[in-house]
C-alpha cells in the first residue's frame, strides 16, 4: 500500500502523486456505501494494481473540504479584489471571508489595480478594516508585490474572486518564471467558459495552486446563521460586553456589537455584511 495526494480528478479517474511518481486510481466500492467520494488535495492509501494503476482504499482525516469547488486540505485562499473594473466591493469581499473562515481556511486578501485609484485615502480606509484581523496586500498592474513572494511555498492555494479582477495577473507577476501570457495561464487552470468537469492542482512556486473553476461567486448553503457570527472574528473582540450570551448582534439589547459600530471601533460596512449574509441564510431556510 502507498500513501499520496490527489492531484487531479477525470471522469471517476483520480491521479495519486506519492514520491514524485502519478498514479492512475479509482475508488473502491466502499466508498458507494459510506456515500464519501475522494477529492482533489486529499492524502489517501491506495494499491498498485499495474505498474502506474491501482485503487484507493482509505481518506485520510481531512482538516477542511468545499464541495464546490471540490476540493480538500486547503492551507490557503487568496482572495483577490480589484479596486476598478469590477469595483471594490465591501459586501462581495466578506461574503469570501465568511466562507473562508466558515470552512477553515485561511484568507489571504490580495486588493489589485490600485494604479486605477485616483483617492488614496480609500486604500487607507480598507486597509483600517482588515489589517486588524487579516493579511492583506496591494497590488498595482505594473509591479511585483514583494511581500508577497513565497506565499505560495509549501502551501495547497485556492484562487477565489470575481471574473476580471487579475487573478490571472496576479499569477504572473507572483512567479514570472512561468513567462506565461494571462489566456495561457486561463488555459494552464483550466478556467476557459466550458472547462468546469475537473479540478487539478497546479505546482506553482514551491506550492500547489488549485485549479478552482466557479469559485467567483459562493453561497452558504451549509452554514447555520447562529454560527455566522463565528465567521466575523473581529465581532469576538466585542462580544464579551453582550448581556445574552447567545446574542446574535441583530435587534437584542445591549450588544457589544453593535455599540462597536456606534462608537466608531467596528467597521458599520462588516456589520451590514453580516446582517445581510444573515438575512439569506434566514431566506432559505424559510424557503425549504
Amino acid at each position: 500500500m502507498l500513501k499520496g495526494r490527489i492531484t487531479k480528478a477525470l471522469s471517476g479517474f483520480y491521479y495519486v502523486e506519492s514520491e514524485g511518481v502519478l498514479y492512475e486510481t479509482r475508488a473502491r466500492g466502499l466508498f458507494r456505501k459510506t456515500k464519501e467520494s475522494p477529492l482533489v488535495g486529499d492524502i489517501v492509501t491506495f494499491q498498485v494494481e499495474n505498474e502506474n494503476e491501482g485503487y484507493i482504499g482509505e481518506i485520510h482525516a481531512r482538516k477542511n473540504a468545499l464541495m464546490r469547488p471540490p476540493v480538500a486540505n486547503i492551507d490557503q485562499v487568496l482572495i483577490t479584489m480589484s479596486m476598478k473594473s469590477p469595483e471594490f466591493s465591501y459586501y462581495l469581499l466578506d461574503r469570501f471571508l465568511a466562507y473562508a473562515e466558515a470552512h477553515d481556511i485561511e484568507p489571504v486578501i490580495v486588493i489589485t489595480k490600485t494604479d486605477l485609484l485616483k483617492d488614496e485615502g480609500y486604500l487607507k480606509e480598507i486597509e483600517a478594516v482588515y489589517q486588524p484581523i487579516y493579511d492583506i496586500h496591494f497590488t498595482d498592474r505594473h509591479h511585483i508585490n514583494e511581500d508577497l513572494k513565497g506565499i505560495f511555498k509549501d502551501k495547497i492555494s485556492v484562487l477565489a474572486g470575481q471574473s476580471g479582477v487579475g487573478k490571472s495577473t496576479l499569477l504572473n507577476t507572483l512567479v514570472p518564471e512561468l513567462e506565461l501570457n494571462t489566456a495561457e495561464i486561463s488555459n494552464a487552470l483550466n478556467r476557459g467558459k466550458h472547462t468546469t468537469r475537473h479540478v487539478e492542482l497546479v505546482e506553482i512556486a514551491g506550492g500547489l495552486i488549485a485549479d478552482t473553476p466557479g469559485f467567483s461567486t459562493i453561497e452558504f448553503t451549509e452554514l447555520d446563521r447562529y454560527n455566522l457570527k463565528f465567521c466575523f472574528p473581529d465581532f469576538n473582540h466585542f462580544s464579551d460586553a453582550c448581556k445574552f450570551r447567545e446574542c446574535q448582534h441583530i435587534k437584542e439589547p445591549k450588544c457589544g456589537v453593535k455599540q462597536a459600530v456606534a462608537d466608531g471601533r467596528l467597521a458599520a460596512s462588516r456589520h451590514e455584511s453580516y446582517l445581510s449574509i444573515y438575512q439569506e441564510i434566514e431566506n432559505r431556510k424559510a424557503r425549504y
